[in-house]
């Protein structure tokens, strides 16, 4: 009887001062899709897959109308930020001048929303969006822009060097392949307690995002191949009192595998980073089956196809 209540326990929420465990209440996120170059319907239901499976989610998707729907489909969609404590954008409108906004409404609702304390997690193809919303490159830090928007960051000698405007290399990536990610920052809730290094499966490896890159935590960073410097894959900032985090992983790219999305490391990294954004703590401990320098950890998903994902 004792180590059962022990691991019920464990397994609840302690509130602070409390004189017993009590059942923590799921953390309300909203994933905003709807637009996107990438498989963003199969990188969604991905993403509600990973989050809900730890058991510290209720995860909502918010799908906008598409690219060329009427204005009047547009005016429709306004997602109720204020009811989530975290938003976890999977939508990319494009990284041009003349890239798709949100209406003005919802993108003042989202600054809002951020603003006074709601977390927000940007996933992949998320940082290509708004070039133009002077407030969005502030929450994200980096983006793929332009060498002449702003600076770059890289890793030299386990230091974050600035690369300035227009200098260094425009926004890029080579093809998919294995490769390792160190973990820069140990004493951040999010990548507190993982490897120094561990190996990641076939994600493309983005160089040169560039942004007004104020403010950024640099987590973690891999070596790429294309670039030949170290580049930055996640990091976390702040925009007014809200947390942000994010990665460059979660590539889901048309009728292709996406064993990226599989990698523990990957869906640990977005658990805890979601949990942080939206509590500024993290509980969800690092699993036994986390990646090593020497080994690619998968935990294959439900929905891998882009078939499967459209039903």
């Amino acid at each position: 009887m004792k180590r059962a209540a022990a691991a019920i326990c464990v397994a609840a929420w302690c509130w602070a001062g409390a004189a017993h465990c009590q059942p923590r209440a799921p953390i309300p996120v909203l994933i905003v899709d709807g637009v996107n170059n990438h498989d963003w319907k199969r990188l969604t239901l991905a993403l509600r897959e990973i989050l809900t499976s730890s058991g510290l989610f209720r995860v909502d998707v918010s799908t906008s109308p598409a690219r060329d729907a009427p204005a009047s489909e547009w005016a429709k969609w306004r997602p109720e930020f204020r009811r989530y404590r975290a938003v976890i954008s999977n939508f990319n409108g494009g990284h041009n001048v003349d890239a798709l906004h949100w209406p003005p409404e919802v993108e003042l609702a989202f600054e809002r929303f951020v603003g006074t304390g709601g977390g927000f997690v940007a996933v992949h193809a998320a940082n290509n969006s708004f070039p133009a919303w002077d407030a969005y490159n502030a929450m994200i830090g980096l983006g793929w822009r332009e060498r002449t928007f702003g600076p770059s960051l890289i890793v030299i000698d386990g230091k974050v060097v600035t690369v300035p405007a227009g200098e260094g290399l425009n926004p890029g990536h080579g093809p998919p392949h294995d490769f390792e990610i160190t973990v820069l920052n140990q004493n951040h809730p999010i990548t507190r307690g993982m490897p120094d290094r561990w190996l990641h499966p076939r994600e493309q490896l983005s160089h040169g995002q560039r942004g007004p890159a104020l403010n950024l935590t640099v987590l973690t960073y891999a070596y790429s191949r294309d670039s030949r410097q170290n580049e930055v894959i996640d990091w976390v900032t702040t925009f007014g009192r809200g947390r942000v985090y994010v990665t460059m992983l979660g590539h889901t790219w048309p009728n292709q595998p996406a064993v990226n999305l599989e990698s523990v490391g990957f869906q640990t990294m977005l658990i805890r980073g979601a949990e942080w954004a939206a509590t500024d703590r993290v509980t969800y401990p690092i699993p036994a089956d986390f990646p090593s320098a020497n080994k690619i950890s998968r935990r294959p998903l439900k929905l891998d196809s882009a078939e499967q994902a459209s039903k």
